[in-house]
């Protein structure tokens, strides 16, 4: 009786989850009670999603089946109903079952899994080029095709504007166009860090004296955010990512209004995203 109440407990906790708030995240950036990933705004994010919930099919096919079988031993073979223990050895299409059934399965996982693998480092025709720089604890961006280039700050708690969410708007975000393919060069001046924007689909290291690449294809207009996910120092916690994505005629107009602006004598854009 003992186990039973422990997952009439558990059972009872997740239904408290569910009904206390959204069970599954906004777009952009992550949302109170939050359970699921974040709303997908690029192709590759979608495949993901589409992939969890798929593998997440099997494991409760699977997690059922064993629950079953385990309660069906429990009543039919009891020490009651079977006071004398059966003396059978072996049961050669049984193994045979439990032997090439979880590889059918695997099997079924390993493809979409590969498919999604591929098109993650599929990488298509650049759109727009952006290195990405890490250093403890901000990023730095650059447009080499625009000749644009600032550094990305945290904005601190007592300069948010109305609207900003905490610990993750940046002083300069980075702005992209809709449906563009953007390819991210990552690099690092010092220790390892990471970037990451879950509503992309996207989590790459930046390991120092390497340059990663990854890219995205945002399908929706809006404000996205992320953060560094591989533990760098002190202030890992503070070193967000904002990414703006923005029609054509905005960022190009965003583009024109960088490249005229007055750079400093490091090559920097000094008022770079007023």
């Amino acid at each position: 009786m003992a186990i039973f109440h422990r997952m009439l407990t558990v059972l009872t906790a997740l239904t408290g989850l569910l009904v206390s708030g959204p069970a599954f995240a906004g777009m952009g950036q992550p949302s109170p009670w939050q359970l699921g990933f974040q709303e997908a705004a690029t192709p590759i994010m979608e495949q993901i999603n589409g992939f969890h919930d798929y593998v997440n099919v099997i494991i409760v096919a699977i997690a059922l089946f064993v629950l079953a079988l385990l309660i069906y031993v429990m009543v039919r073979f009891n020490e009651r109903r079977n006071p004398k223990a059966s003396r059978t050895s072996h049961n050669t299409p049984l193994e045979v079952a439990w032997t090439v059934l979880p590889i059918l399965i695997l099997v079924a996982i390993a493809i979409p899994s590969f498919r999604l693998l591929f098109a993650q480092y599929d990488f298509p025709k650049a759109d727009v080029s952006i290195t990405a720089t890490a250093s403890q604890w901000y990023w730095t961006y650059e447009y080499p095709d625009e000749g644009i280039r600032f550094d990305s700050i945290m904005v601190p708690d007592d300069k948010l504007k109305p609207g900003q969410p905490r610990l993750l708007a940046v002083d300069h975000e980075v702005v992209v166009p809709v449906g563009a393919n953007v390819v991210v060069g990552l690099k690092s001046n010092d220790v390892i860090h990471n970037w990451a924007v879950p509503s992309f689909g996207v989590k790459l290291d930046a390991v120092p004296g390497r340059l990663q690449q990854t890219w995205f294809r945002a399908e929706k207009e809006g404000w996205f955010y992320g953060q560094c996910s591989e533990l760098c120092g002190r202030n890992h916690a503070f070193m967000p990512i904002a990414v703006r994505v923005v029609s054509q005629d905005e960022y190009d107009a965003w583009v024109s209004k960088n490249k005229s602006a007055a750079v400093d004598t490091d090559g920097k854009v000094a008022s770079a995203q007023e």
